[in-house]
């Protein structure tokens, strides 16, 4: 079973994402995207921690994402979060995004333990200013659309509340 929740930043989806994931059978994965580059990114990943106690296993996948699927598949269920984030880890490291999101969605269509995928929607403003932007957000809405294609669920969440869209 595959799940994408969505929304907006701040929109309660890591929260909805986390009661899903303890509602299943098994120790619940929590597979971190996220790296603390600055005081403010160590606060948000801590607030995150403090939150989710001690129930979790986690693991840190900022780059190899499809590789912390594999080493954790039948263990129980996995909570990737969030897909944005390890988009902007591979632009910023100047990784082949494409080949890294088809590894992904490969591997994600052979778990056999539920992953819930956790990202962000962003191609609902205005057309971004530069070129990365632009980029980013053309390459997140390509990817949450591929991992919508294989995914048995997708939620939207807006202002805390789903809202099934598949």
């Amino acid at each position: 079973m595959v799940i994408l929740i969505t929304g907006g930043a701040r929109s309660g989806k890591s929260v909805y994402a986390e009661g899903r994931a303890l509602a299943l059978p098994g120790v619940p994965h929590y597979i971190a995207t996220a790296e603390a580059g600055d005081d403010e990114m160590a606060a948000r990943i801590a607030v995150h921690r403090a939150r989710r106690g001690q129930d979790w296993q986690v693991r840190e996948a900022p780059l190899d994402l499809a590789q912390a699927l594999e080493a954790t598949d039948g263990a129980g269920p996995r909570l990737v979060d969030c897909l944005t984030l390890w988009l902007s880890n591979l632009m910023f490291a100047e990784m082949n995004v494409q080949a890294a999101a088809a590894r992904l969605c490969d591997v994600a269509r052979g778990q056999v333990s539920p992953v819930i995928f956790v990202t962000n929607e962003v191609g609902m403003g205005i057309v971004p200013e530069n070129v990365l932007a632009r980029r980013f957000r053309d390459e997140a809405g390509r990817l949450n659309q591929e991992i919508a294609a294989l995914a048995d669920e997708v939620q939207l969440v807006v202002s805390g509340y789903p809202l099934r869209v598949k």
